[in-house]
């Protein structure tokens, strides 16, 4: 292999689910860059790959990309791996991207897994318009601050979450988003897998009651876009005045959400009161 950089994705739980392509880079690069080698081993092990590694982490990456581009550039071929899914999705590889981008190396991507992708497929919300958080802010004021922030947002939004912080979190989301639908996936295509779906309280409800273990990925469901156009608009006449003209329910629902700019959501459930 010429020298070039590979963003490489691996498995977030389940081995199986790495691409034959990924595998095949694993084996005949000159060296891989991971974020954990002592996680890498396994992997490496796993399909009985034997290649020489360095670390690359959120303490050493900026030094470390130096190291790495060049190498790269002498025409070495490296692959960049993270512990688990995609390199720079809250995890090291940003900073190496960005720098292999200035010094013109040639770079590779091999798409995999993704925790968060995974997480809004299986929510069942809106999947048309999302938006990534990450990790949201280690204290308590600083979680309650960007939440505010996101309150009116109308796209559906997706965070990472830590299992001693969960219950924490879904407090303050309850406090600051209100106790709109959410979905909650933790372990995905590992052999604990779960995905808990239902409005913020029932999913509390829900964990309260569990030692809770393991990633978490929180899918939340979106705003309106403002208070007061859901204020000013009578959405039970809306619906009604559309079933007199001959739509069905389902076709009033979608129309009355499209033409007011309404969540689905909140206008289905005022239909199943008519």
């Amino acid at each position: 292999m010429e020298g070039k950089l590979y963003i490489c994705a691996t498995p977030i739980g389940n081995l199986g689910d790495i691409t034959i392509r990924a595998l095949e880079t694993l084996r005949e690069v000159d060296f891989i860059a991971a974020e954990d080698t002592r996680h890498t081993i396994k992997l490496l092990n796993y399909f009985e790959i034997k290649k020489k590694m360095i670390s690359c982490h959120e303490h050493n990456e900026m030094s470390r990309s130096t190291e790495i581009i060049n190498r790269v550039l002498a025409g070495e071929s490296c692959a960049l791996v993270s512990d688990a899914g995609m390199p720079g999705i809250s995890d090291p590889g940003e900073i190496l991207v960005r720098e292999a981008i200035k010094s013109n190396v040639e770079i590779v991507i091999l798409p995999g897994a993704t925790a968060f992708a995974s997480a809004l497929v299986l929510s069942g919300l809106d999947t048309h318009k999302f938006v990534f958080e990450g990790f949201l802010g280690h204290k308590k004021s600083e979680r309650t601050k960007e939440l505010e922030k996101l309150k009116f947002e109308r796209r559906t939004m997706i965070f990472y979450e830590s299992p001693h912080r969960l219950k924490e979190t879904l407090k303050i989301m309850v406090k600051v988003l209100g106790d709109r639908n959410i979905s909650i996936s933790r372990e995905i295509t590992k052999k604990f897998e779960e995905t808990v779906r239902g409005t913020v309280s029932f999913c509390l409800e829900h964990f309260e009651a569990k030692d809770v273990k393991g990633e978490f990925v929180i899918v939340v469901e979106g705003s309106m876009e403002d208070e007061e156009a859901a204020e000013e608009i009578d959405v039970r006449k809306k619906l009604l005045e559309l079933l007199d003209e001959g739509y069905t329910k389902k076709d009033a629902v979608k129309k009355v959400s499209s033409d007011y700019k309404l969540h689905k959501n909140e206008v289905y459930q005022i239909s199943l009161e008519i």
